[in-house]
């Protein structure tokens, strides 16, 4: 990824992690952003384990409407966060006490279906072939070349993906909890088969074969 298409944000608080980026990535101070928001600051709620955030973004081009981060036109669609870390070094004990942690760690995460999107040369993430390969075979097994509906497959990719990761991982569905949610997501899916791709028979079951094979 060309590092000119990058630019990070750290909390404007945090003079350790805006140092680092300059060191480490060797980026100018022009593509560090102080961000005085908790969109910078993580916490777990009123109490508990939290820190500040530093955040990487890809800028998909001026060609894209939007502004960088912290800007009035930061909702646009131009800059697109890819990568999270959170400085877990302070436990919030009430609303004007916090302390640091014993053993301060850093928790990151990477956004996969945006990334992929930069490396395939895409904005959307339904675009990229993760998803593209999803929606080619549902086009197969409901034999139907998506159209005007795309959106109906998309949702269908989507919500399919979010269920078989979640039953992989041991959620089943079931009618309480993080399992009546797993349902409901499947219920959505198949909803929109029925009602816009005219599917009357059974065909999700179907799809997640080729899921398997991304994971």
């Amino acid at each position: 990824i060309p590092k000119d298409k990058l630019l990070v944000t750290v909390f404007h608080e945090d003079d350790e992690a805006y140092k680092l980026w300059k060191k480490i990535a060797g980026l100018s101070e022009s593509k560090i952003i102080k961000i005085d928001t908790s969109d910078n600051f993580w916490s777990m709620g009123d109490t508990g384990p939290c820190g500040p955030c530093s955040e990487i973004f890809y800028d998909h081009g001026d060609h894209v409407e939007g502004g960088p981060p912290g800007s009035a036109n930061e909702d646009g669609d131009r800059f697109v966060e890819i990568w999270n870390l959170v400085f877990m070094q302070y436990e919030q004990l009430s609303e004007k006490e916090r302390i640091n942690l014993p053993n301060p760690s850093i928790d990151t995460g990477m956004g996969l279906e945006r990334m992929t999107a930069v490396l395939n040369s895409t904005h959307s993430n339904f675009d990229i072939d993760i998803f593209q390969s999803l929606i080619n075979k549902i086009s197969e097994v409901i034999q139907k070349t998506p159209g005007d509906d795309i959106a109906s497959y998309r949702v269908i990719s989507d919500h399919l993906r979010a269920v078989s990761f979640s039953i992989a991982d041991g959620q089943l569905p079931s009618n309480t909890g993080a399992g009546y949610v797993i349902r409901r997501i499947l219920r959505r899916a198949i909803r929109y088969g029925f009602t816009f791709l005219d599917q009357k028979k059974p065909f999700i079951h179907l799809l997640v074969e080729i899921i398997s094979t991304q994971i």
